[in-house]
């Protein structure tokens, strides 16, 4: 466990090694979560932003069409494996 010292400002320095590990650079911005004994320190940005593709972008799906009911099926199946 690493401790570190509050500065006059009001700021600490996060050791190296927790950078590194969870690769933050200069810049980072941080989300204070007060949780009374503790504090949450999170990245605002922990997953890079996506991108939807464009409604009239070609399917990545290569089988043939299903249908409704067969599609429903599939979904049945699968969350009876989920149980």
């Amino acid at each position: 466990m690493k401790t570190v010292k509050l500065s006059s400002k009001g700021q600490f320095i996060l050791p190296k090694a927790i950078r590194d590990r969870h690769h933050w650079e200069v810049g980072t911005e941080f989300v204070i979560i007060d949780r009374g004994a503790e504090l949450v320190i999170k990245p605002t940005k922990v997953f890079p932003p996506t991108e939807l593709e464009p409604p009239d972008a070609p399917s990545v799906y290569r089988g043939k069409p299903l249908s409704l009911e067969e599609m429903e099926r599939a979904v049945m199946v699968e969350a009876g494996k989920h149980k």
